[in-house]
């Protein structure tokens, strides 16, 4: 439209705002505004003999103004470009250097959601072998799925192995068997199992974060990089994982049962009970409603024949259902159960501090 006005007031030798409306055959308020543009890039100006009229100016005249200052502001810009570079060098190498003396300790405290958050992404950018992973607390929520999945795939596409165990209480949320199911398909390795000691990642088997508190994650976590606490930590996920099962196609629960007809959350209550736990503690740990938690109490203490938590106990323990004894695959699960007495005793299911939005792949 500018440049209609302004080819028209060359064709009229200039003309008042009606005049030039008629030569353009648009409204005079358009007209207006593109005059009042062509004013603005230096192309028109207002007539100092005729009043209400105009006169076109030269191009190369009027638009060099304009080149001018655009040349000048781009310079400027120019230059604040250049200082910017400069301020995030020197703000690089300041970070650099204080996390170089945070990484001089074997344990470095994070606390709030932010740090804590911070640091995953830190320590997944620098991950390039393996990432392994506790998820408690049961089904995943929507936000955490999709927001793990392009971290899960950037860690991927660099090769990096990934294994993570959920809890067997995923299989009563289907989209979270889903986004499971996801997972494998990337090439990742998935299992579950009855209850997990408390959410943990370890990256390339160099740096570790765990919770500082299992049941308040969001509170804060540790970050572990002693050689002694990593072995260790290790060393707890090797056993979980050999004992946990692969990911399947079931819609439900996994209902296999030990030499003595113990399922495997049965048999993790039972645990749990000896440990103490109330009902809320060990529907937390089992990833369930404590209405659930409460059923398979209610109803091991019924085959136990027992009236009371205490006398279920004793009778537990005087059947052999407590301390060593074999699971689904005969393997012996006391040398287990005195390595989870590493991590604290009480329920885990912290909804995750990064959310799970990593330890949730």
């Amino acid at each position: 439209m500018a440049t209609e006005v302004y080819r028209a007031s060359l064709l009229g030798s200039g003309g008042s705002v009606e005049e030039l409306a008629a030569l353009v055959g648009r409204p005079a308020e358009m007209v207006r505004e593109a005059l009042d543009e062509c004013v603005r890039l230096g192309l028109i100006r207002p007539s100092w003999e005729n009043p209400g009229r105009v006169r076109a100016i030269s191009p190369d005249v009027g638009l060099q103004a304009l080149l001018a200052r655009q040349e000048a502001d781009l310079r400027t810009r120019q230059r604040q470009i250049a200082d910017t570079r400069v301020e995030v060098a020197r703000l690089t190498e300041e970070f650099a250097a204080q996390r170089s003396r945070s990484e001089r300790y074997e344990v470095e405290q994070l606390q709030g959601l932010d740090r804590i958050r911070d640091r995953i992404q830190e320590l997944s950018a620098d991950c390039t072998r393996s990432l392994v992973a506790f998820a408690p607390g049961g089904h995943q929520t929507r936000d955490n799925r999709e927001a793990s999945r392009p971290l899960t795939e950037a860690l991927r596409s660099r090769g990096v192995v990934m294994r993570t165990v959920y809890l067997d209480s995923i299989y009563n949320d289907p989209a979270t068997v889903e986004h499971a199911r996801w997972l494998v398909g990337l090439g990742n390795n998935v299992r579950t199992v009855a209850s997990l000691p408390a959410r943990m990642i370890i990256f390339d088997g160099e740096a570790a974060i765990v919770p500082m508190d299992p049941d308040n994650s969001g509170e804060g976590a540790l970050l572990f990089r002693g050689r002694g606490t990593l072995a260790t930590l290790s060393e707890l996920f090797r056993m979980v994982w050999e004992r946990a099962a692969p990911v399947t196609t079931a819609r439900k629960q996994r209902t296999s049962t030990d030499a003595r007809g113990l399922t495997g959350q049965e048999r993790a209550v039972l645990r749990l009970l000896s440990e103490g736990l109330t009902d809320e503690g060990v529907a937390r740990k089992l990833g369930v409603s404590v209405r659930t938690g409460r059923r398979i109490t209610a109803e091991l203490m019924a085959r136990l024949g027992a009236r009371s938590r205490f006398q279920a106990g004793l009778r537990a323990a005087h059947l052999g259902w407590l301390g060593e004894h074999p699971d689904e695959d005969g393997t012996p699960e006391g040398g287990l159960a005195n390595l989870l007495d590493l991590a604290p005793p009480r329920g885990a299911d912290a909804d995750a501090p990064t959310g799970s939005r990593l330890a949730g792949r």
